[in-house]
């Protein structure tokens, strides 16, 4: 039976949509707000690849996160980011972009959208958002 990643083409392809989500993140002024969300994070080359090894694994392919992190949960992965509604909607909007760079398309990316939706609407919190902090 194919994996979800084996539905969308792969590890490869996987790449490729991982990349070119960051790189809109980095060049589309109205992704600013999530390229901010990453400044105090371990910057954008780790953002990538962990990206990368975290949706191989909840694809059903190689589960490379979790054998360098011993887990796999959103919540906690992502525990200190002040994440609110309108960020989960631009992550969606972001990735939905970067689907369409790819060329990507079919039931089993209408099947990976809806289940991001219910993940990026998982992780909305109410942290202090130090976005809002007067510079």
């Amino acid at each position: 039976m194919k994996t979800a990643l084996d539905q969308i083409g792969g590890e490869e392809r996987l790449h490729a949509l991982v990349t070119a989500f960051y790189d809109r993140m980095e060049t589309d002024p109205e992704a600013y707000p999530l390229l901010r969300l990453h400044f105090r994070g371990h910057g954008m080359a780790h953002t990538v690849q962990a990206q990368m090894e975290f949706l191989s694994g909840f694809l059903g392919g190689r589960a490379y996160y979790r054998e360098r992190n011993g887990h796999m949960n959103l919540r906690e992965i992502h525990a200190h980011v002040p994440i609110r509604q309108a960020d989960a909607e631009l992550w969606l909007k972001t990735f939905d972009a970067a689907l369409a760079d790819c060329g990507m398309e079919g039931p089993a990316v209408e099947k990976l959208r809806a289940t991001l939706r219910r993940a990026a609407h998982m992780l909305v919190n109410d942290l202090p958002d130090w976005r809002e902090q007067p510079s």
